[in-house]
């Protein structure tokens, strides 16, 4: 086991410590500082150390695919690809198995190898391109030390906040940008941005300066990323609608599907149709129910449970399965490990994984078997519905009659409140936020966070629910759109619009979604449950004096600030 002994800045504050591993690239690592002994999130120093490697080797891919990039060579999408999976699989909560993560960096030592030749001879070639990977797992983690996070000591505070952040905006623009092309999507300028963005984390030339504008440049392509995904899923499955969706269970045999992936969800529904199967999403893939070409499935038939971080005790020993298409895993329990499922760039060591096909598709079959032996739940509950669909097409459908509530002054405020759930105690934050909103206010909310208060009734406003629920956190882009849209409507800026936004993190996509935001230029974001500690005093003071970024303090605090807001 690996046990590093460094000196480290952590919001101001010098710590000398002794660690097995470090990560604090989620908003719940230990102690708000970082992850050293085990993750918060299940993952061992083990898969920490390879993880860390993994990274080191993408960044050594990227010195040399920049430089092909830059003499106008067309980089195979194959490389592309594997870079984007990569970096996804190293994101909060997706895979904990060491023998992927074994296979992807001998895979990247032959990319590495095969980019190298390509380039030739070149200078100022940086360690991590001139690594080369051991050829043992226990050698491989010998070398992790070098790629930890805090290795250098001697790095600047603020260049290692900066780097960290570009990369964790990375994370979370592949995991929009592999749900993409999942679906046939994708963008060249965006495949070559994982290339630039993580050769600027090894560049040390680059100032502090240049690496703000990077951080930007990243919270740009994160806009461009979302879009795409937003052009895939509406053109693939159409613009969301406004439906009803049963909360409780229906009798007979089901299966769970979790995550983000679209197609997922429709292969299964395919493969499931007419064998007496019930289809329940869960999690983010609750606005799944919206999207015309998935909702004519009849036994989809609702979602069970809440967000990610409750699946140990929702799933505990339920008679079905489970399928998880992308983030959120959490380790699974004994009595669930034989009957949950991973796909995709997920997984967990002794879970099945359902991998595709020759020609793209997904077999399913042994899924539908094990939903099928264990029975399903014996009775019917009584239905309970909430109400979901409301991305830009159809909240913009209302456009005119929400400009009109506005200059009557029947519609005072818009709130903005979403993001990723957890864990953290803290959280009840946003549910008394949602509580307290004044009756002549709407909110919008998106991602997991809306688990925290979408179960609860807020009535209408003027014939408009008061509560819209926009998607998942990749549907930031509709947020994005209405907001832009309104903003037209009232011959003004998105900062001048009567509307607040209240974001709550826990992944890295949240960094996307956040950088994206920054990179509109949008200001006076409310962020918790706590600031990310991978950002140091110097680039938080960055963000406060240039987008009045506000950490949250309570709900009746900021309900007040926000509501000082002049309407325009």
């Amino acid at each position: 086991m690996i046990r590093l002994i460094v000196d480290f800045y952590l919001l101001g504050g010098k710590l000398t410590m002794s660690y097995d591993m470090f990560c604090y690239q989620c908003e719940q690592t230990a102690g708000g500082k970082g992850c050293t002994k085990i993750g918060v999130c299940g993952k061992t120093p083990e898969i920490a150390g390879l993880q860390d490697l993994l990274i080191y080797q993408l960044k050594g891919i990227s010195f040399y695919v920049k430089k092909l990039i830059e003499r106008g060579e067309k980089i195979d999408k194959a490389i592309v690809s594997f870079v984007e999976n990569s970096l996804f699989t190293t994101l909060t909560n997706v895979n904990f198995d060491a023998d992927v993560h074994v296979q992807l960096l001998k895979h990247s030592q032959e990319i590495k190898e095969k980019v190298r030749n390509m380039v030739g001879s070149c200078s100022d070639i940086p360690q991590a391109a001139s690594y080369n990977l051991s050829d043992t797992k226990e050698d491989m983690l010998k070398d992790a030390k070098q790629a930890g996070i805090m290795f250098d000591q001697s790095l600047d505070p603020d260049i290692r906040s900066l780097r960290q952040t570009i990369l964790y905006g990375l994370k979370g623009i592949s995991a929009y940008g592999h749900q993409a092309r999942e679906l046939g999507y994708y963008s060249d300028q965006i495949d070559e941005f994982y290339f630039r963005g993580l050769e600027a984390t090894t560049n040390d030339k680059l100032t502090v300066q240049d690496l703000i504008t990077m951080t930007m440049r990243t919270g740009e392509m994160s806009v461009a990323v979302i879009q795409k995904l937003d052009e895939a899923n509406t053109t693939i499955y159409k613009n969301p609608v406004p439906q009803k969706v049963n909360i409780n269970v229906k009798k007979g045999p089901f299966i769970i599907v979790s995550g983000h992936d679209l197609k997922d969800l429709e292969m299964i529904l395919e493969q499931t149709e007419g064998k007496g199967i019930n289809i329940y999403t869960h999690g983010e893939m609750l606005p799944c129910h919206g999207y015309p070409e998935l909702k004519k499935y009849k036994h989809l038939v609702g979602n069970f449970g809440g967000a990610w971080q409750d699946q140990q005790k929702e799933f505990d020993s339920i008679p079905g399965c489970i399928v998880m298409t992308t983030n959120c895993l959490m380790k699974p329990r004994e009595s669930y490990k034989d009957r949950i499922f991973s796909t995709n760039v997920v997984g967990w060591d002794g879970v099945k994984h359902i991998e595709k096909n020759i020609d793209g598709k997904k077999d399913f079959s042994e899924v539908i078997n094990k939903a099928l032996e264990l029975g399903g739940f014996a009775e019917d509950q009584t239905p309970k519905e909430i109400l979901v669909g409301f991305g830009h097409h159809a909240t913009l459908s209302y456009a005119g009659k929400i400009v009109d509530a506005v200059k009557s002054g029947k519609l005072r405020h818009f709130f903005l409140i979403g993001g990723c759930d957890g864990a953290r105690p803290g959280r009840n934050y946003y549910t008394e936020f949602a509580k307290r909103v004044p009756k002549d206010c709407i909110i919008l909310t998106l991602a997991c966070g809306k688990y925290r208060f979408n179960k609860l009734d807020f009535g209408e406003l003027d014939g408009l629910p008061r509560l819209l629920d926009i998607g998942q956190c990749n549907d930031a882009y509709s947020a994005v759109k209405i907001a832009l849209a309104l903003a037209d409507a009232f011959d003004t800026d998105i900062n001048s619009l009567p509307l607040s936004i209240i974001l709550s993190w826990y992944e890295q996509k949240a960094v996307a979604d956040l950088l994206a935001l920054l990179s509109l230029n949008v200001k006076g974001i409310y962020l918790g449950p706590v600031l990310p500690a991978f950002l140091s005093p110097t680039v938080l003071q960055y963000l406060v004096d240039n987008f009045c970024l506000t950490p949250i303090s309570t709900p009746e605090k900021d309900l007040e600030s926000c509501l000082e807001q002049d309407v325009k």
